[in-house]
């Protein structure tokens, strides 16, 4: 009886749309900052929470086929941390730019690259989005420059998009991504002091989930407010586990940037609930209890989840609906990330320089020639 009920109730039930008080952003050179009222409508929930969870189960099968040794190499997951990514894209346009580190697989997602193309390319095949070539820690599309997996590297590369964005006058930002333990890097510093000079258009985004590596941020640095360490570009500090929070910041520093202001910086506070590779188990240096609070207390998903049900956005049973539909499509991405085959050898040397005309490339012995293709 009670799946009857269910099957008969319809979109009409539902609200259209909801308000929500959001935590406040703290500010660093700035007189306001982000509204601490969010307004979410239905079809953006349903949207947000379909994108969040498919991230989740996507970063478990990746947990799984490389503990079965199918994924090789370095791989870094994403779970615990899917509202920063979700919470970015949607306050961006597609023609703007992401460029972020190696923890990537949530961004390459949330930029349009279906869940196949991703889970093959982590197995090193050529149905990959880069065709087997890069996986897990390079991985591209159309605006998104990819994972990178120099600590910190990123952050010049994404000013240096940022200078394209303003040398073109398109009015596009860059969004330029790096974890807390990159936030140290030398090569960061010299970025803000040349974004600021030149006005660039760049959201410098510190996503500080309290380890980098098996290293907390109170060991690591003297001083742990990343949003303050741009010294003289303004800065916000945001509950990075509530996908709103992250949107309306996201907004906020968006629209500083085109508004020609120069660059701004966001820091991100959020967790990964893996190590920060699968070589890590990620208990050696924090406690399972403290992992399982996270999760219990501040997880993204279940904070959506019950913004959604107790406001009348969508019914629990809805909502399980998304998650059979995710584990399912889920399910068959791997299939076929298993079965695809691996490149040819004789791809190897594709791809090097872009639109230049073919040139041979030395192959794995010195007698071996390949001809490069762009």
């Amino acid at each position: 009886a009670s799946r009857v009920m269910v099957a008969s109730r319809n979109y009409a039930d539902f609200a259209s749309e909801a308000t929500f008080e959001i935590k406040k952003c703290d500010l660093h050179r700035l007189e306001e900052g982000p509204s601490t009222t969010a307004v979410m409508t239905r079809e953006e929930g349903l949207h947000y929470y379909k994108t969040m969870q498919t991230i989740r189960r996507m970063e478990l099968k990746s947990d799984q086929l490389y503990k079965q040794k199918i994924i090789r190499g370095f791989c870094h997951l994403y779970d615990g941390q899917e509202a920063c990514c979700v919470g970015l894209e949607v306050a961006i346009k597609p023609t703007d730019h992401v460029i972020t580190a190696y923890r990537a697989h949530g961004f390459t997602y949330a930029r349009g690259v279906p869940v196949r193309e991703i889970l093959a390319e982590l197995t090193g095949r050529k149905g990959g989005c880069v065709k087997g070539k890069g996986g897990s820690m390079h991985m591209y599309t159309k605006n998104f420059y990819g994972g990178n997996g120099i600590v910190g590297a990123q952050v010049p590369l994404g000013a240096g998009i940022a200078l394209a964005c303003k040398y073109f006058g398109k009015n596009e930002v860059c969004l330029t991504l790096y974890g807390d333990g990159a936030a140290n890097q030398g090569q960061i510093f010299e970025t803000y002091n040349m974004a600021a000079l030149w006005k660039l258009p760049c959201v410098f985004i510190c996503e500080n989930n309290r380890y980098g590596m098996g290293t907390s941020v109170e060991r690591a640095a003297a001083s742990t407010d990343y949003y303050k360490r741009g010294d003289f570009i303004p800065g916000l500090r945001v509950d990075g586990m509530d996908v709103l929070c992250v949107r309306e910041a996201a907004k906020f520093a968006v629209e500083y940037c085109r508004a020609g202001k120069g660059p701004i910086l966001m820091e991100l506070q959020t967790y990964r609930y893996h190590g920060h590779s699968m070589s890590d188990p990620g208990i050696s240096y924090r406690t399972r209890e403290e992992i399982q609070e996270v999760r219990s207390k501040s997880d993204p998903i279940t904070l959506l989840k019950d913004r959604m049900v107790n406001n009348n956005l969508a019914s629990i049973e809805e909502l399980k609906e998304i998650d059979v539909a995710v584990r399912k499509e889920i399910e068959e991405a791997a299939q076929f990330a298993t079965t695809d085959p691996e490149p040819p050898l004789e791809e190897l040397g594709n791809h090097i320089y872009f639109n230049e005309p073919p040139f041979e490339v030395r192959g794995p012995n010195q007698w071996i020639r390949y001809k490069s293709v762009s």
